[in-house]
């Protein structure tokens, strides 16, 4: 079991139930799956440019990502419908908390000049945060980036409405803003 699982599921899960007076361990906040997606730009002119997000999007999952294609034909972008435009990953399980428990307790601190994340959650609790430099992750070679990409990770949050989905993250070690 994953360290951040047996952690959710020992310490988190009782002390949510407490501060929210809630009798039901089933309305208890959860992480319901992890999504990472990546949008590369210059895939439609340079193909080796997806192939490297896919590459490293791998790396730093441990999970095989699916290519993205558009939906839309937009013309100013130069972008037909359905040509590859990213890559996306849906982490659940044992892998979900590995990755989260290395994005926080890992990359994060590797941010030059981090002061937190901030504190936007939407209507139904999920959580939203964007990376800038995938080098933050000891995973991926530096030497291996030939082109800066960034990448998005949403939190799919279950039974939660943003004050509780707050209050989870922070027990888990989330470095929120202040």
């Amino acid at each position: 079991m994953a360290r951040l699982e047996d952690r959710y599921k020992k310490e988190i899960m009782p002390a949510l139930m407490e501060e929210f007076s809630l009798t039901n361990r089933m309305s208890v906040p959860k992480i319901q799956k992890i999504v990472v997606s990546m949008g590369v730009g210059r895939a439609t002119q340079e193909r080796k440019r997806l192939e490297d997000a896919v590459r490293d999007m791998a790396i730093i999952t441990g999970q095989k990502p699916m290519v993205t294609r558009a939906k839309k034909s937009v013309s100013n972008f130069k972008l037909r419908e359905g040509q590859e435009v990213g890559c996306m990953v849906t982490l659940r399980g044992a892998r979900m908390y590995e990755f989260l428990d290395r994005l926080m307790n890992v990359g994060m601190p590797r941010i030059r000049d981090f002061r937190g994340v901030g504190t936007r959650f939407d209507k139904a609790g999920n959580y939203s945060v964007g990376i800038t430099d995938l080098s933050i992750f000891p995973e991926v070679s530096l030497d291996s980036i030939e082109f800066h990409q960034g990448l998005n990770v949403t939190l799919v949050i279950s039974n939660g409405d943003a004050p509780k989905s707050q209050r989870m993250l922070e027990l888990f070690g989330m470095p929120f803003r202040r």
